[in-house]
Parts: C-alpha cells; sequence; structure tokens
C-alpha cells in the first residue's frame, strides 16, 4: 500500500531490439572527433593567407561535402582504393581552386598536418568509459589504419576493443563489405552489432546489411529518406543521451 505523498519512479527500460546486442561500432569522423571545430580554425589562416573575405564555415562545409563525392567515386569507379586522407587532400585542393584560391605546397602540407590534431567532442570519453562495461567498443572508421591508430591512441585516447579500417574491405561506407567484413571479423550476427555515426548514410548503410542503428544528430540534419527498415533504431543528439538510450540502468 501507498502512502500519501510517495512518489512512483517509472524504471527505465532498454529498447528490445538492442536486448542481443553485444558491440557497438563507432564511426570517428565527426561522430566522436569534432572535425568542424578541429579545422575551421586552419583553413581561417589559409583564407586569410590569400586575402579573401570567405567564411571558414561556409568553406568547411564545400570541403566535407566535396569530400564525400571523392570517395563516393573512389568506391564507384574502382580504380583502386586511395585512402582517407588523400580524399581530403583532393576535397580542399578542388574546394580552394573553386573559390578561386590557389593554395602553395606549403599551405596545402599545412592543412594537411593540422588533421593530426582532431579533438574529440567533450561529451565522448565519459559516455565511451560507460558503454564499455557493457558492450564491445570497436571503432569503425573510412580512416587509414596508421591514421586510426594515431587518433585512438593520442587524441580520443581511449582503448577500443578493436579498431578497423575500412582499407581492409576496398572501399569506403557505405559499402556494404565494410559492415560485412565487420560482423565477419568480430565473429558476431550483424544484428548484434549497432553501427553509432553522426553521418546518416552510414547508419543507413549498416542498417542494410542487418546492424541495429544509432543515429547521433550532432548537426540538427535530416535522416536519408529510405524505406523503414533502414531508419535508425534510435536518434539521439549527443553520446550523453546515447548512454541512457543504450544503459537506461545507468543512474536509475
Amino acid at each position: 500500500m501507498l502512502r500519501r505523498g510517495h512518489i512512483i519512479r517509472s524504471i527505465p527500460t532498454l529498447n528490445p531490439v538492442f536486448e542481443h546486442c553485444k558491440a557497438l561500432t563507432f564511426d570517428l569522423f565527426g561522430t566522436v572527433l569534432d572535425l568542424g571545430g578541429s579545422l575551421t580554425p586552419h583553413l581561417k589562416n589559409f583564407i586569410d593567407e590569400n586575402g579573401s573575405d570567405l567564411e571558414p564555415t561556409v568553406m568547411w562545409q564545400q570541403l566535407r561535402y566535396r569530400q564525400r563525392i571523392e570517395q563516393y567515386q573512389d568506391s564507384l569507379i574502382e580504380l583502386g582504393h586511395s585512402g582517407y586522407l588523400e580524399t581530403v587532400q583532393k576535397a580542399f585542393d578542388y574546394v580552394a581552386r573553386a573559390n578561386k584560391l590557389h593554395p602553395t605546397p606549403k599551405q596545402t602540407k599545412n592543412f594537411m598536418a593540422s588533421w593530426k590534431n582532431l579533438s574529440a567532442f567533450p561529451d565522448c570519453l565519459d559516455a565511451l568509459e560507460k558503454l564499455s562495461k557493457r558492450y564491445k567498443l570497436i571503432a569503425l572508421s573510412n580512416g587509414n589504419p596508421w591514421f586510426l591508430d594515431h587518433l585512438t591512441k593520442n587524441r580520443i585516447k581511449f582503448d577500443f576493443d578493436g579498431v578497423m579500417s575500412v582499407e581492409e574491405a576496398g572501399g569506403f561506407k557505405p559499402k556494404p563489405g565494410v559492415y560485412r567484413r565487420a560482423a565477419r571479423n568480430l565473429n558476431l550476427e550483424p544484428g548484434e552489432l549497432i553501427m553509432v555515426s553522426a553521418n546518416s548514410f552510414d547508419v543507413m548503410g549498416a542498417r542494410t546489411c542487418g546492424f541495429r542503428g544509432a543515429y547521433v544528430n550532432r548537426y540538427d540534419l535530416p535522416f536519408e529518406d529510405t524505406y523503414d527498415i533502414y531508419k535508425p533504431d534510435i536518434t539521439v543528439l549527443n553520446f550523453t543521451e546515447l548512454v541512457g538510450a543504450l544503459m537506461p540502468y545507468e543512474d536509475s
């Protein structure tokens, strides 16, 4: 019997689709690592050196979209996987020329070097530590293997249970082979894995291969217009909300 004034607390529950999930695969670029915050200051330096009034945030968005085109072309034309940083450099050169800017070899080298100093979003490390109590945590990234090794050890500073580069599959996400190979290498069924990404194409690509999906909508962007079965199981705004969704008993 309840006494007057007694407060009934609802018990948080885990979404049933996640009950049998054993591991999380994380995108790094833009999901764990804050690309815009880390790189926009370096673009500003480049723009200022060239006497342009172009907004650095505008150039960053142009560069990010152009890099995606470079990656898609790389995968579709199938002339050989060129590597993540190679597509970054091609995108930087293209966007600079499109804005009537002509980087010197030194300026290009300086911008590429800035990628080694990427910073993680401030909500990540604590969330990763909490999530590691329940799940295996795997970095599944488009990055070059040596670059991922540097970033996880020296910039994110978190000991993932595994770090996987798409180079093993010979193409960039959302190429299906990337997700299928990851599941095979982990000796898990696709449905036992949750793809965590701030890139909607990444979550959709994983969902088409049978993964569960968590869309971290850091940039207030709509998800892809696709079939319901390929949409994310959950959408959160940040990693704090991700912990709440995947570990609902943590603070209860």
